[in-house]
C-alpha cells in the first residue's frame, strides 16, 4: 500500500521489499537485507514504451539521494515517458555521450600514465614502470602523446614505429606492445572503441616487416666455460661483499635480483637449500636452490658478521637495504679482461658447461636455471623439482670452476676437463 513518505519514514523503513511513494507514480523505496542491516535505494518502475515490458531504473542509494531529489528524478523520468521515450535508454545514451566527450580530453600520455599505475602492482620488477615510462616518452610521446586515445589510428602508430622498426627492432617491438596495452586499457575504460591500431594481427603485420626476420638478437655477454677457473681465481683477489655475492651467483646459477634480495630466513644451511619465494621469481613459482659446499661455506662465513636480514647487505647506514643491483656489474667492469661481461651471462656459461661437458639431463639443467617448461606435456609429466639430482649438478659445477686450469705445453693456453661424472 502506497503512503506519502517523509524523510524520517525513509530512514526508519526496515521491511524488505518495494514501498511505493504516494502521489509519485512509479517511485519506490527498495529495502534489502545487508550485512550491516537494511539497505535502502530508490527505484523508478515503469512500462517501456518501446518494448512494453516493465523496467526498473535505479535512482541512487537513499543514503546519498534524499527524498526530494528522488521525487525530482521520478518526475523527469515520467516526462521522458510522455515523449514516447524509454528513460533508461535515454540515460544510457546520455552517459555514453558524456564518456565519448571525456575521451576527447584523455590523451595518449595521460592514458599511458594511468595504465602504468594500474599495471605496476602486478610487475615483479620495480624497474618495469620506469622502463615503460621512459620508452613511451622517448618514442611515442612526440608523435601521439597529445592525441586523444579515441583518435589514434594505424597511421599514427606507424609514425612511431617505422623510424625504429629496422634499426632498433627489439626496442620497437616493446614500444608497439606497450602502445597496444595502453590502448587496450583505454578501450576497457570506454575512452575508445574498435580494433586496436597497435595490434599486429589484422593491422601492422601487413604493414611492417616481420620482426623475427630482421631482429639482430643480442644475448648477454657470457664467459666461455673454459675460462671460468681463471675468472674465479681473479675474483677471489677482490675484497668486499660484491665479490662474494658474485661468486655465490655463479655457484647457484641464479639471477642478480634473486641473489641481492636473498634473506637469511630463505636459507636452510643444514639441508643445504635456499628457497626463493614465488614473489621474487620471474616465473612466479617458488624455487629451491641446492647449495654446494662452497656456497654453504660462503653463507657460514657471512653469518658470523651478519648485520641485517639481507645476506648481501648494501652500505646504507639509515635502513637495511640489499646490495645495489649494479654492484656486481661495476665490480666486473673494474676487472682487467672482463669489462664487457655481465653477471647474468654466467647463467649461459653454466648452461654451456652442463650441455657440453656433463651427462646431466637437459631437464635437470633447466630446473637449475628456474626456466619455465614450455612443453605442457613435459610439464605435466615432471611434477618434482629434481632437488637431489640438482645437488649433484651444482657440486659438479663448483668442482669445475674451482679447479686450477691445466696449462697446455704446446700452445700456452689452458685445457679444461671435458666430462664431469654425475
Amino acid at each position: 500500500m502506497a503512503r506519502k513518505f517523509t524523510t524520517r519514514a525513509v530512514q526508519n523503513e526496515a521491511t524488505v521489499g518495494y514501498h511505493a511513494d504516494a502521489g509519485q507514480p512509479g517511485l519506490y523505496l527498495q529495502v534489502a537485507n545487508g550485512s550491516r542491516g537494511p539497505t535502502r535505494s530508490w527505484v523508478f518502475r515503469y512500462i517501456s514504451p518501446t518494448t512494453t515490458k516493465r523496467r526498473d531504473m535505479g535512482l541512487g542509494s537513499a543514503k546519498d539521494v534524499g527524498l526530494a531529489e528522488a521525487r525530482q528524478g521520478a518526475q523527469a523520468a515520467r516526462s521522458t515517458l510522455k515523449q514516447g521515450l524509454d528513460p533508461l535508454d535515454e540515460r544510457r545514451m546520455l552517459l555514453a555521450a558524456r564518456r565519448a566527450e571525456a575521451a576527447r580530453t584523455v590523451t595518449f600520455d595521460a592514458a599511458a600514465k594511468a595504465c602504468i599505475a594500474t599495471k605496476t602492482p602486478e610487475w615483479s620488477n620495480s624497474k618495469h614502470a620506469a622502463q615503460w615510462t621512459a620508452t613511451l616518452a622517448t618514442y611515442a610521446s612526440e608523435h601521439i602523446g597529445a592525441t586523444p586515445v579515441s583518435d589514434i589510428t594505424v597511421e599514427a602508430v606507424l609514425k612511431v614505429l617505422e623510424p625504429i622498426w629496422t634499426t632498433k627492432t627489439e626496442t620497437a617491438t616493446r614500444v608497439r606492445q606497450r602502445i597496444e596495452t595502453v590502448l587496450d586499457w583505454a578501450a576497457a575504460r570506454g575512452y575508445r572503441s574498435g580494433m586496436n591500431p597497435a595490434s599486429l594481427k589484422g593491422n601492422l603485420a601487413q604493414l611492417l616487416p616481420r620482426a623475427a626476420k630482421i631482429r639482430q638478437r643480442s644475448h648477454h655477454p657470457a664467459l666461455p666455460f673454459g675460462e671460468i677457473n681463471a675468472f674465479i681465481a681473479a675474483l677471489r683477489t677482490h675484497p668486499g661483499i660484491s665479490a662474494i655475492a658474485l661468486e655465490f651467483l655463479i655457484l647457484t646459477a641464479a639471477r642478480t635480483g634473486e641473489v641481492i634480495n636473498a634473506t637469511w630466513d630463505e636459507v636452510d644451511l643444514k639441508a643445504k637449500v635456499w628457497t626463493i619465494p614465488a614473489s621474487r621469481m620471474k616465473a612466479k613459482r617458488e624455487h629451491r636452490v641446492p647449495l654446494c659446499r662452497r656456497a654453504v661455506e660462503i653463507l657460514t662465513q657471512l653469518q658470523d658478521t651478519m648485520t641485517s636480514n639481507y645476506i648481501f647487505p648494501g652500505h646504507s647506514l639509515r635502513a637495511p637495504k640489499p646490495l645495489s643491483s649494479a654492484a656486481m656489474l661495476e665490480l666486473m667492469r673494474g676487472m682487467h679482461g672482463y669489462k664487457t661481461l655481465v653477471p647474468h651471462g654466467f647463467r649461459s656459461t653454466f648452461r654451456d658447461w652442463a650441455a657440453e661437458t656433463t651427462a646431466f639431463q637437459n631437464e635437470t639443467v633447466e630446473l637449475a636455471l628456474a626456466h619455465t617448461i614450455k612443453n605442457k606435456a613435459d610439464a605435466a609429466y615432471r611434477r618434482g623439482d629434481m632437488l637431489d639430482k640438482r645437488h649433484k649438478l651444482m657440486e659438479a659445477w663448483a668442482r669445475y670452476i674451482n679447479a686450477a686450469p691445466i696449462v697446455a705445453a704446446t700452445t700456452g693456453g689452458t685445457v679444461s676437463p671435458l666430462r664431469i661424472a654425475r
